[in-house]
C-alpha cells in the first residue's frame, strides 16, 4: 500500500451518488482520488433505484431544505445534460403534484446509477481516480504522521492518504460513532428504508404524467440500462419513507401500503398494481437511506469533540456565545452524508460545497446565502449540546 506522490490526495468511502459526485468535484480541483465500496461496484445501495425524480421543492415560506433544493435541481440537471445522453438514463418530464405545492412542475426521471457512472468516468478521465471494490472499511485510524489509514474487519489496512471523504449513507455512523470521539449525539444519522413497486410495463403508459404525492407514481419510464436487472420498460410507485427500519427486504405491507398512496392519486393504477400482486408480477426494490435528526445533510469537517469540551469549559458561562465556526475540527475527515431521499437533488452541489472548503476555494453560495453552510455543518449537533451544558 503505496502513498501517490500528489500532495493533494483523499480517500473516498462509499460510491453511491454522494461519493461519485466528490469524486468528480475533487478530480476537477486536481486531487487524486482512492475510492473504497464494500460492493463489487458503483451505485450497488441506495442509488440503485430503477428510476428517482429530480424535481422543486416548493415550500410557502422559505427553509433550509428548499433553498438547498432550489440549489441542487438546478445543478443536478445541469450535470445530466453535460455527462448523460438523454433516453440513456434520464428523460425530461413534467409531475402532477397533488401535496402541499400543488401543481404541475417540470421534472427529470433519472435512473441514479447512470449518473454515478458518469462521474466516475468524469474523474477517469482526469487520471485521478483509483477504485478498490470489494473493501468493507471497518474502522479509520491515524498514523503518526496524520495519515488517514482505512482498515478492514481484521484490522488490515485497504488504502491511507492524508484526507478522507465519509460518504457512506447510514454506514456513516457505524464507521464513526463511538471512534475519534463522534457520539451519536454528535451524529445523530437514522436509517430510513424505501420500497419501490414496479413491473414490466406492457403497452400504453399507466397515466399521462407523473404524479407525486405521497410518494412519486411514475406511469412509464424506458431506459436499456435498466437491463438486466429490470424490464427496460416499466412503471413504478415509492418509495415508502419508513423511519428506524435498517434492511432491504421486499414484503408485502410496503407494497400494499404504495398501493394505498397510489389509490390517492390515481385508483386505476392502484388497481393495476394490486392486480400485479395477485398474478406475481409486481416486483419490488428496497433500500436503505440516511436522514439526519434535523433532516438537513451533514457536508463538512468532522467535529474535535475532546477539543470542543476544553474550549466550552475554557468559555465557561460565555459557552453560549462561542460561534459555530470556531468548532474544533478532527484533522482533514470530511462527511458528506444524510442525503435523505433528495440524493439526486443534493449530492452534487453538496459536493461541490465540500470541494470547495477541502481545496481553499471561495464558497459558490450567494453571500445572502452563507447561513445555508452552517445549517449542513456536521458540527452543528455537537455544537449546540456543548452549549447548553453546564460548566
Amino acid at each position: 500500500m503505496s502513498e501517490p506522490s500528489s500532495t493533494r490526495h483523499a480517500l473516498v468511502i462509499g460510491a453511491g451518488l454522494a461519493g461519485s459526485a466528490v469524486c468528480a468535484a475533487l478530480a476537477r480541483r486536481g486531487w487524486q482520488l482512492t475510492l473504497l465500496d464494500a460492493a463489487p461496484g458503483p451505485a450497488q445501495a441506495a442509488s440503485a433505484l430503477p428510476v428517482g425524480m429530480l424535481s422543486p421543492h416548493v415550500t410557502r415560506v422559505p427553509t433550509p431544505l428548499s433553498r438547498l433544493c432550489a440549489f441542487g435541481v438546478a445543478d443536478a440537471r445541469l450535470e445530466l445534460q453535460r455527462l448523460v445522453p438523454q433516453g440513456h438514463g434520464w428523460q425530461a418530464c413534467e409531475v402532477d403534484n397533488l401535496g402541499h405545492d400543488p401543481g404541475r412542475w417540470p421534472a427529470v426521471l433519472v435512473r441514479p446509477a447512470a449518473l454515478v457512472n458518469a462521474w466516475l468516468d468524469e474523474a477517469r478521465g482526469f487520471g485521478a481516480l483509483d477504485c478498490l471494490w470489494n473493501r468493507r472499511v471497518a474502522r479509520l485510524t491515524r498514523t503518526p504522521d496524520g495519515a488517514w489509514v482505512a482498515l478492514d474487519d481484521t484490522d488490515g489496512p485497504l488504502a491511507q492518504a492524508q484526507t478522507v471523504v465519509v460518504a457512506a449513507a447510514h454506514g456513516t455512523r457505524t464507521l464513526l460513532e463511538g471512534r475519534h470521539g463522534l457520539t451519536a449525539t454528535a451524529l445523530p444519522l437514522r436509517p430510513v428504508k424505501g420500497q419501490m413497486s414496479l413491473a414490466a410495463l406492457d403497452g400504453d403508459p399507466l397515466a399521462p404524467r407523473p404524479m407525486r404525492n405521497n410518494g412519486v407514481f411514475v406511469p412509464a419510464y424506458e431506459d436499456a440500462g435498466l437491463q438486466p436487472a429490470w424490464p427496460p420498460r416499466i412503471w413504478a410507485m415509492g418509495s415508502t419513507y419508513e423511519r428506524g427500519a435498517d434492511n432491504s427486504d421486499v414484503d408485502a405491507t410496503a407494497h400494499e401500503r404504495n398501493a394505498q398512496s397510489l389509490e390517492e392519486m390515481h385508483a386505476a393504477a392502484a388497481g393495476v398494481l394490486r392486480q400485479s400482486v395477485a398474478d406475481g408480477s409486481l416486483r419490488g426494490w428496497a433500500q436503505v437511506r440516511c436522514a439526519s435528526l434535523d433532516r438537513l445533510p451533514l457536508v463538512g469537517a468532522a467535529p474535535d469533540l475532546p477539543a470542543l469540551d476544553a474550549l466550552m469549559n475554557d468559555a465557561g458561562a460565555r459557552r453560549g456565545r462561542v460561534p459555530l465556526a470556531e468548532t474544533p475540527r478532527l484533522p482533514n475527515l470530511y462527511l458528506l452524508t444524510a442525503l435523505g431521499s433528495r440524493g439526486l437533488t443534493l449530492a452534487h452541489w453538496c459536493a461541490r460545497l465540500l470541494a470547495a472548503r477541502m481545496s481553499g476555494e471561495a464558497s459558490p453560495l450567494p453571500p445572502t446565502d452563507h447561513g445555508l453552510e452552517q445549517a449542513l455543518d456536521p458540527s452543528r449537533f455537537a455544537w449546540k449540546a456543548a452549549r447548553r451544558q453546564r460548566s
